[in-house]
């Protein structure tokens, strides 16, 4: 059995670069996506209605029915949705891969061994879900101004909804 523990642990060590890549990546994206909803949050508050993702899509495909602006809509919302869910599992997963060695370094009593380990586990997790906190809520508000965006698209094109 020893020799599988082994196994797994090593395997375990092998995702944490990894894993700690994806967490910045995603964090720099929710870095993006809040700066994009902040730009769009002023159009709205100096034009009223902002960027008009939706009307943009039925201009550039005249001819696409409502099932074509809905999928675009979700492939619209879809890069905040994955990042929102799986930032935090991410975040988990860099925080439990150093806590092995650290609690190796507690049984030989090796205090610099455990805050090195710490700092990681620690640091993954808040960039973790800070990005998860930040495309929630751009997800949140992105989503209703894209419904609300539909449903005048629906009102004004009936075609769209019948087509």
């Amino acid at each position: 059995m020893n020799a599988l523990e082994s196994l797994l642990y090593e395997t375990s060590k092998f995702f944490l670069t990894p894993v700690l890549v994806l967490l910045c990546a995603m964090f720099v994206y929710a870095l993006f996506a809040l700066g994009a909803f902040v730009l769009d949050l002023a159009l709205r508050r100096v034009g009223g209605a902002g960027r008009q993702p939706l009307a943009a899509f039925r201009r550039r495909h005249p001819d696409s029915h409502a099932a074509a602006v809905e999928l675009h809509l979700l492939k619209l919302l879809e890069p905040l949705r994955i990042v929102s869910r799986v930032a935090p599992m991410l975040g988990l997963v860099a925080t439990m891969i150093p806590m092995g060695p650290a609690l190796v370094a507690v049984s030989s009593g090796n205090a610099q061994g455990i805050a090195q380990n710490l700092v990681v586990a620690f640091a993954a997790v808040i960039v973790a879900l800070m990005a998860a906190a930040i495309t929630y809520t751009v997800l949140s508000v992105r989503r209703r101004w894209l419904l609300a965006e539909l449903n005048a698209l629906m009102h004004t094109a009936p075609e769209v909804v019948h087509g």
